[in-house]
């Protein structure tokens, strides 16, 4: 994927910003311009809005992948699952945050926003959404290992002096 469209995209990919049909009431992740549920596609030209994602989800099906694209294959293995949100969209993304054997079909997860890759020796970074799980309470358990910076959150903060 060039650049220019992962930086075109970087409102979805950090919010999870959809589009729900105004006339059926359908929501859509990654955004759509017309909704294909309605009889007549012409009902929803522009009544489709935006729409924010809970980022909550669950397992519906999942992989273990132990032979990875280049330049994923110093993360395997790694579980690769489809998510099932609540509003109905079904998202798919890597399980972190838990080893791939204890993966589970009806597992609670919530999306959380990490590095995916760097591209080429400039360094650039793109970061994306993947899934960790929730306990039975729905509380994110503590993270098992190294967790990269979450963009906007985790920022170095500059020293002040005082004053």
């Amino acid at each position: 994927m060039s650049i220019a469209r992962f930086w075109r995209e970087t409102p979805r990919r950090y919010n999870l910003g959809g589009s729900k049909c105004t006339v059926c009431g359908t929501v859509y992740f990654p955004p759509r311009a017309v909704c294909p549920e309605c009889t007549s596609h012409r009902q929803s030209i522009e009544r489709m809005v935006p729409f924010q994602l809970s980022g909550e989800g669950e397992v519906i099906s999942y992989t273990v992948v132990h032979d990875a694209a280049e330049g994923f294959d110093m993360q395997v293995p790694y579980a690769l699952g489809l998510v099932r949100t609540p509003e109905g969209p079904v998202l798919t993304g890597q399980i972190v945050d838990i080893e791939p054997g204890e993966v589970r079909i009806g597992l609670k997860v919530r999306a959380t926003f990490r590095k995916l890759r760097e591209e080429g020796a400039s360094g650039v970074i793109h970061y994306g959404y993947k899934f960790t799980p929730l306990d039975d309470s729905g509380v994110l358990p503590p993270a098992r290992g190294p967790v990269g910076p979450v963009p906007g959150k985790d920022a170095p903060r500059a020293e002040r002096s005082p004053a």
